[in-house]
């Protein structure tokens, strides 16, 4: 009985697993819809298809925030270092645009919050590899409401699994790379429970603005350590707790 009942648990658990990730699958810039990178359809066609999104290894958590994995998804330990450059970008995306992103559906469980970065190439975006250089900056980020309501999962199912975010209105033309993360927490009362599940698309923004950041520029792997208050939270103790979202402020001097 044991066996049966032990085995039984395990598949559920397996099931569970398998609906409890998630990626961003399409991007929609004006009236242009930009589909993701598909971890479990692009790497079979003959000729993969060309999209915006560096591509993920699948739709699971990365867990180890010293890996350059953290930067734009990865798999280092099955051979699969961080996310490989994309072969496109959306083109046209003026400043002060909105961009949408719209999530596969993200379970109940996995609460926490939504985090958006952006870093400038210097050069060729489609070549262009960050590494470890401080080169990010925020510009968005939701955590949990006054009520009590999470970004993931409660304001992303509300909106249908669309999270929106403004590109800064003065920011200066360039090609940057988009960093967006879900930060699931349902493991983080412990240290090494959170999961990230990061996805950077590339973008090429016009406009006449000139504004940069001069600080507050942070780098992934660096960003986040294990005790970052935030990384480590209990969503379960108290949940009129207010969530501390990590990362440095979200950057203001474009707008």
């Amino acid at each position: 009985m044991f066996g049966i009942v032990s085995a039984f648990v395990l598949s559920a658990l397996a099931a569970t697993s398998v609906k409890a990730h998630g990626y961003v699958q399409d991007v929609v810039v004006g009236s242009t819809h930009y589909t993701g990178y598909l971890p479990y359809q692009d790497l079979y066609y003959p000729t993969p298809p060309e999209r915006i999104i560096r591509p993920i290894p699948g739709n699971g958590p990365v867990n180890n925030l010293t890996l350059i994995d953290i930067q734009c998804n990865g798999y280092t330990d099955g051979g699969v270092v961080g996310s490989k450059p994309a072969p496109i970008f959306a083109s046209s995306v003026p400043a002060g645009s909105q961009v949408q992103l719209n999530w596969t559906t993200w379970p109940d469980s996995h609460k926490g919050p939504m985090i958006t970065y952006l870093a400038r190439a210097p050069s060729d975006i489609t070549q262009w590899q960050p590494g470890t250089d401080a080169v990010w900056f925020k510009i968005a980020e939701a955590g949990k409401t006054a009520d009590g309501k999470w970004a993931a999962t409660d304001l992303l199912t509300a909106s249908n699994s669309i999270y929106t975010f403004t590109v800064p209105p003065k920011l200066k033309p360039g090609q940057y790379i988009v960093r967006h993360e879900i930060i699931a927490l349902h493991g983080a009362f412990e240290a090494y429970g959170a999961q990230f599940y990061p996805s950077c698309i590339q973008i090429e923004v016009t406009g006449t603005g000139s504004a940069l950041p001069t600080s507050g520029l942070v780098s992934f792997p660096g960003a986040y350590t294990e005790d970052t208050p935030g990384i480590i939270f209990d969503i379960y103790s108290d949940p009129t707790l207010p969530y501390p979202i990590p990362g440095p402020a979200v950057w203001t001097g474009g707008n």
